[in-house]
């Protein structure tokens, strides 16, 4: 019979080596690109589980997650009961991508730039996303960028809007220069730094 401590210990064990090791691979993209992360260190369990807990998603629909980095967000995602072939990840980095295929099996992970999201997303899932994902830190980037990745989800998912998760107090996006709604679904203050929910759809 199989030592319980022993095994208990290594799953221990490789549970912090996972953990670890995703962080020290994001700090380094975030020092090699502080623009394309929002954060030195990955999402908090909390702030992933109120991402999760705010997805629409029905039987004929796909999750797209844009910069899904390590995949915390994503795992939670599939913790809370999302198939895993009913999500879709972007990451443009080449070794975050390698790493999401490993850790999201089942999962479609697509290697690109966000922006690109319509030639990235096979045409079928087209007007069949339920919820767009956006863990960019738009916030970050010019107003005619943050157009480039708005225009990017729009095309995809049209009329439905997307979630974006942010260290902002107020809406990282200026939402009536871009046509838009803003509705801070949930706030954590348990995440590093402490992060929104906010979810934007088309105005009127």
């Amino acid at each position: 019979m199989p030592n319980v401590r022993t095994m208990a210990a290594e799953t221990a064990e490789y549970r912090h080596r996972t953990v670890t090791n995703n962080t020290g691979m994001f700090l380094r993209r975030w020092l090699a690109n502080p623009l394309q992360m929002g954060s030195v260190i990955p999402s908090a369990p909390a702030l992933c589980r109120r991402v999760a807990a705010q997805v629409r998603c029905t039987a004929d629909e796909v999750v797209v997650e844009l910069g899904a980095g390590t995949g915390v967000v994503s795992r939670a995602l599939l913790a809370s009961g999302l198939r895993a072939e009913k999500l879709v990840v972007v990451e443009i980095v080449p070794d975050m991508a390698n790493h999401l295929r490993r850790v999201l099996p089942g999962a479609t992970v697509i290697e690109g730039d966000a922006r690109a999201l319509p030639d990235l997303l096979p045409a079928h899932w087209h007007g069949h996303v339920g919820t767009v994902i956006c863990g960019i830190p738009l916030v970050l980037l010019p107003l005619a960028e943050q157009r480039r990745f708005i225009d990017a989800m729009t095309a995809v998912a049209p009329g439905r809007g997307f979630l974006h998760y942010s260290y902002c107090v107020t809406s990282p996006l200026p939402a009536s220069r871009h046509g838009l709604e803003a509705r801070r679904e949930a706030w954590t203050p348990l995440n590093f730094p402490p992060a929104s929910v906010w979810r934007y759809t088309p105005a009127g």
